[in-house]
């Protein structure tokens, strides 16, 4: 897994006045009670550090919902991170990885951004470097893909799981792999049974790698498709063709080299997942 640098906003206050996990969101379409993952990682970190305190939390969505993008997740690990450090709790980063566990696969990811091996259920995760970086042009068709459904589609059709090839094991061993290597092994099952039911999605992987994407593929269980250019200009040029498109959200980012982002203030605490 790999970070880009496409981020939300997790600003989080303690709340003298009031007991409670207030949040906040600018998108409406987000549901802001128990059912959120910032304010269900928000509740973790309290109910775990035995803590009963008030806080506010303002959650800013840039990156799509619904997208395969692990947006849900980066602000779960950042808020996890965010009160950690407003609280000076000093947790490691197996511990909240751990408590993140229990919040979906992909959180422990986060704390071991920004390039990991990640085996499993997510549990297991093991940083690696990648050489040099790359950009990448996301393409969003401005609908989301439910994660269940995907998993669903892919059960009932695929007839079984392909072991890993002797050089994608390999790789999973070492500390330090080039683009190169990523670029020639990397595929996503998930393409099959979400490509059946939205060819959209595969004319726009198409169209990506006849654009100059180095490679192009399905992000998680969709629906955001990326590419992955040699530099910023070819990237910005594969993605000005789609900016004529309405329907579809595009974003261009470099891949992240750093870790969850926290900036500290007096009286609060922006975590940036």
């Amino acid at each position: 897994m790999q970070t880009v640098g496409l981020e939300d906003a997790v600003t989080i206050r303690l709340a003298p006045q009031h007991t409670e996990i207030r949040l906040q969101c600018d998108s409406h379409s987000l549901s802001v009670d128990q059912t959120n993952l910032v304010y269900r990682a928000a509740a973790a970190v309290l109910v775990q550090s035995q803590r009963k305190i008030g806080l506010d939390i303002h959650l800013a969505k840039r990156i799509p919902m619904g997208a395969g993008l692990g947006g849900g997740s980066s602000d779960a690990a950042a808020t996890i991170l965010g009160i950690d450090r407003l609280l000076n709790v000093g947790w490691s980063a197996a511990r909240m990885a751990e408590i993140g566990q229990e919040l979906g696969s992909d959180v422990p990811f986060f704390f071991h951004a920004p390039t990991a091996v990640v085996v499993g259920r997510g549990e297991q995760v093991r940083a690696i470097h990648v050489a040099d970086a790359r950009w990448a042009v996301l393409v969003n068709p401005g609908f989301p893909v439910e994660t269940k459904w995907a998993y669903q589609q892919l059960s009932a059709t695929r007839q079984g799981v392909a072991p890993l090839s002797d050089r994608c094991t390999q790789l999973a061993s070492e500390s330090r792999i080039a683009w190169e290597d990523v670029i020639s092994l990397a595929s996503n099952d998930f393409e099959g049974p979400v490509f059946a039911t939205h060819p959209v999605l595969q004319q726009i992987k198409r169209e990506l790698l006849s654009r100059g994407a180095q490679l192009a593929l399905l992000s998680g269980s969709g629906a955001t498709v990326f590419g992955i250019f040699q530099d910023e200009a070819g990237a910005r040029r594969a993605a000005a063709y789609f900016h004529g498109r309405p329907e579809l959200k595009t974003f261009v980012a470099q891949t992240s080299s750093g870790k969850l982002r926290v900036e500290c203030a007096p009286s609060d605490l922006p975590a940036i997942g």
